[in-house]
């Protein structure tokens, strides 16, 4: 394996980094049990990545399993127990622990036993804050949808159900 081609095709750097303070306030709540920091999105890498401190709280809350066609999605533990399903099983995981999905890999995540905190990543940074903002809209407003328009919301943001 050999480094990809050059993106970058100056001699003398720039200044460009971009610092987000861990005592920001998170830019997404969905319902009273989650909060959603954007560390760094798909826009603001160029597409190479997308990055989120996903904040659980003591409720159980979590996606069912599902895959992605047009990217992969890695799960870190930060804090807590965060219940994982790798498309076979689900274990229960600890601070440190790290799963990596590829494109077309069943997976899902869960806190059952309290709050948790972990980071996902999207590679390559697809645009998931519309997909995340309107579920936060759709718990927000209590509003029941049909199968048809989940099924509508999952096809447009590249959320295939199992």
């Amino acid at each position: 394996m050999s480094y990809p081609d050059a993106l970058y095709l100056g001699d003398k750097g720039e200044v460009t980094g971009r610092l987000r303070p861990a005592d920001a306030a998170p830019d997404l709540s969905i319902g009273t049990r989650t909060r959603v920091h954007y560390l760094a999105t798909g826009g603001s890498t160029d597409g190479h990545y997308g990055l989120y401190r996903w904040e659980m709280g003591a409720e159980p809350s979590g996606g069912g399993a599902h895959f992605h066609k047009t990217f992969s999605e890695s799960f870190y533990v930060l804090s807590g127990t965060v219940s994982l399903y790798d498309g076979e099983v689900w274990d229960d995981r600890s601070p440190g622990d790290f799963l990596y999905v590829p494109p077309g890999g069943v997976h899902a995540f869960r806190n059952a036993h309290g709050p948790a905190t972990m980071l996902v990543l999207f590679a390559p940074g697809a645009p998931r804050e519309p997909y995340f903002e309107e579920l936060a809209e759709i718990v927000g407003s209590g509003r029941q949808l049909s199968e048809e328009e989940w099924t509508d919301l999952y096809r447009r943001h590249d959320q295939y159900m199992v």
